[in-house]
């Protein structure tokens, strides 16, 4: 995947440094070299020897190191790279990169070079949140700097939500994916994700549950590979992912003339939990109580169904079409029953039964059926299981 690849890896000081060591292994197995570059607070956490065993490689933390300067200097270090990875970007590189600060080496490489840079941010979830970081963010983001993550999950510090370090496989991937080498380069693919909003009225809607988790992991799992992906998605509650297209969306009809404007495609991810009927004229005004307390009588029409749609499609119609199967009884055989009457290539079956806690749940337990049968994957992180489709995604389009 990086063969004869060169990555800078900056280590910054946050707990999550000590996976860091695991990254450089991964790179390393991967056919990439890797040159460490530790901050002071980094080495609070992982020692330079490890690292250094690790990439078999120097490692650099000083930045007036007479005899590094006399070997390479800072500017030639920053420059000999293929990419630059800052893992973990703590909120003080994110803010001294944003700031065009260079006070020690991780910073003074980031502002002399010209090689493309990708961030994998961590910290905690107040950090994270903070007006001053996100404003650091944008910047980075409109200097065309790459990045991974954060997730979302508990923290050393008790809390829980956004702010985690990118697991190293995920890294590794948006390595590839920022180098041009990853499986789904050339490749691309549309996924939808979250609910619909069907409007009753100006202040009420029909809608599925749908967190929108599992299909912006999806979609970050492909575009690490490499994919152009463009992200249409309803009202989620989870934030869509950087570095994809997105398109946001409220009712099935946008979303089904989102996903027709975007074609041609080499893939399709149908991820959404789209509702299924629509109010046939939703009321311009909020509809009041009457006197006798009678709900209101609400006339409903079917709404399009997007995954026929596209996978019926003569013109256009992507190579793989994958639908998704949120069922709560007889999963298998409906979800079997599914995919022939979609036509679809791929159904991604799981039970979302209140039991299994998957619906709005962190983990997902899915079958993946194609023409020749059914698949059951363990149950893992919806992070991981997206990895797995992505993958075989990837082999499905070679």
């Amino acid at each position: 995947m990086l063969d004869g690849k060169r990555i800078l890896l900056i280590v910054g000081g946050g707990i999550a440094a000590f996976k860091t060591l695991e990254l450089i292994r991964l790179i390393r197995k991967s056919g990439g070299a890797v040159t460490p570059v530790l901050t002071r607070a980094a080495k609070e956490f992982v020692t330079p020897l490890s690292a250094s065993a690790l990439a078999a490689d120097k490692v650099y933390t000083d930045l007036f190191d007479l005899t590094d300067e006399a070997e390479m200097g800072h500017i030639e270090l920053s420059r000999s790279a293929d990419l630059v990875v800052v893992a973990p970007a703590t909120a003080d590189l994110l803010a001294k990169m944003a700031g065009g600060h260079a006070d020690d080496l991780a910073s003074t490489l980031l502002m002399a070079t010209d090689t493309p840079v990708l961030i994998a941010p961590a910290m905690n979830v107040r950090m994270w949140l903070h007006p001053a970081n996100q404003r650091n963010l944008t910047t980075l983001e409109n200097d065309g700097i790459f990045r991974i993550g954060p997730d979302e999950g508990d923290m050393a510090c008790g809390e829980y939500g956004p702010g985690r370090m990118a697991e190293p496989e995920a890294i590794l991937d948006s390595i590839a994916s920022a180098l041009g080498n990853g499986p789904l380069s050339g490749k691309h693919v549309v996924v939808t994700s979250g609910p619909t909003h069907e409007p009753i009225d100006p202040v009420r809607y029909i809608a599925n549950r749908s967190s929108g988790a599992q299909g912006t992991a999806i979609a970050k799992a492909l575009a690490g590979l490499g994919a152009k992906v463009t992200f249409v998605t309803g009202p989620a509650e989870v934030a869509p992912p950087s570095g994809v297209s997105v398109i946001p969306v409220e009712t099935a009809d946008q979303m089904l003339n989102a996903v027709k404007a975007a074609l041609p495609a080499d893939a399709a991810v149908f991820a959404a939990a789209v509702a299924d009927w629509r109010v046939t004229r939703a009321a311009k005004g909020k509809i009041k109580k009457g006197k006798s307390g009678a709900p209101p009588k609400l006339n409903l029409d079917e709404n399009p169904d997007i995954l026929a749609t596209v996978a019926r499609m003569r013109k256009n119609r992507p190579e793989l079409v994958v639908g998704f199967a949120a069922e709560t009884d007889n999963v298998l055989a409906n979800a079997t029953a599914k995919r022939k009457r979609k036509r679809c290539d791929w159904i991604v079956a799981n039970d979302v039964s209140p039991e299994t806690g998957i619906m709005g749940g962190d983990e997902n337990a899915v079958t993946l059926i194609d023409a020749k049968g059914a698949e059951s994957w363990p149950r893992a992180s919806k992070v991981e299981v997206a990895r797995r489709l992505a993958a075989r995604i990837a082999d499905a389009l070679k």
